[in-house]
């Protein structure tokens, strides 16, 4: 299955405006290097609720998924 990337992009736009600044910064350093793994990865973390992810993002929630950290570590990246 092959995942649209602009569709993932544009996912990457988040209500939250805490996690629209972490994935705007996300989208410049790492977006365009991502495997299609890492991406398909992504596009299920998207699914998530802005303030569960958010949660993840900043440590405040255990991340569930083994497959999701690395792009929970992306998304720390300062």
């Amino acid at each position: 299955m092959t995942i649209n990337r602009g569709r993932v992009r544009w996912q990457c736009r988040r209500a939250l405006l805490e996690l629209d600044l972490v994935f705007t910064r996300f989208l410049e350093r790492h977006f365009d290097r991502l495997s299609d793994d890492q991406l398909a990865d992504l596009d299920d973390l998207l699914r998530c609720d802005d303030y569960d992810l958010w949660a993840m993002v900043n440590g405040s929630k255990e991340c569930g998924q083994e497959r999701w950290q690395e792009m929970i570590a992306l998304l720390r990246e300062r």
